[in-house]
């Protein structure tokens, strides 16, 4: 999802600039709103992601127009940068015996200083990083789905085959270590270098999906995202309502939390597509446009 929202701040950026508008300016007011949405969806649920994406955006703003070379550089070596800060905290913890906490374990108590710094550092990296690979995508008419299918089975295949392999080297480095603290964040390494590649391939396999023939599905998939804020925010509200309210945070099988991701994600495509048959946005994106510009924005068809 980096990768799109990095390219969506800049598409942003120039239909204001087409418009005669003050590009920047009005872009951090956009990603200003996004920071207090995220800072609310903070206070309900820790694993929020918009304050962290609306932070990264004045970098974004800033590198903008450099090369898609310069991107891709730049936004690789930040995505590296998180996974030696893994290694690295790791040593730390190793040699210091900081405490990993509550992020290792269910019940664990405080979270160590050098691991704190390691968790947000790792947020910041990586976000950023693939965002600005995003905004090379985009310069590279990738993102946007136009180029021939070929280029799109080549980021699938490589990327495919080069992300999971990585992401297995980390999960049997965990695996070989019996999941304890002195492999907890080195087996990170491995997977977050992977995120690069398999991001790719998720892109190519989901283009290559978009591009045949529309069906009643891919008309459900691209209201879902067309309304990715609304069902972003809805996902963490049923998950509070449902598991924390209604069954007091009661204990669940995996089983169990996957069958009720399954639900949630066919509830947004069932939903998605009749809202968007009546009204042109959805119903937070409406209010996050009708703040951005500071005057009232119609929003139904």
């Amino acid at each position: 999802f980096s990768l799109l929202f990095g390219a969506g701040i800049v598409v942003f950026a120039e239909r204001a600039e087409a418009k005669g508008r003050r590009p920047v300016w009005l872009s951090l007011w956009r990603n200003l709103l996004l920071l207090a949405i995220g800072i609310g969806h903070t206070l309900i649920w820790v694993g929020d992601i918009l304050s962290v994406y609306a932070l990264c955006s004045p970098v974004l703003l800033l590198l903008r127009k450099r090369s898609p070379r310069t991107l891709l550089i730049a936004g690789t070596a930040m995505v590296l940068a998180s996974a030696a800060l893994a290694v690295g905290t790791q040593v730390a913890a190793d040699i210091t015996e900081v405490e990993l906490g509550s992020f290792w374990f269910v019940e664990g108590g405080s979270i160590g200083d050098a691991v704190g710094v390691f968790l947000i550092s790792d947020a910041f990296l990586r976000a950023l990083g693939m965002m600005l690979i995003g905004v090379a995508l985009y310069r590279l008419d990738i993102v946007q789905g136009t180029r021939p299918p070929e280029v799109y089975r080549a980021m699938a295949r490589w990327g495919f085959g080069i992300g999971l392999p990585l992401a297995a080297v980390g999960v049997i480095v965990q695996i070989s270590g019996a999941w304890g603290t002195e492999t907890a964040l080195v087996g990170l390494a491995p997977n977050t270098v992977a995120t690069i590649p398999v991001a790719l391939g998720y892109l190519g396999l989901i283009t290559l999906w978009n591009q045949k023939q529309t069906t009643a599905l891919h008309e459900r998939v691209r209201a879902v995202g067309r309304m990715a804020l609304t069902n972003y925010l809805s996902q963490t509200l049923i998950g509070i309502i449902v598991l924390r309210v209604l069954f007091d945070q009661g204990e669940f099988g995996r089983a169990v939390l996957l069958g009720f991701v399954v639900a949630v994600w066919a509830l947004q495509l069932a939903w998605s597509t009749p809202w968007l048959a009546r009204f042109r946005f959805g119903p937070f994106e409406w209010m996050w446009r009708v703040a951005t510009y500071r005057r009232w924005q119609p929003i139904r068809r």
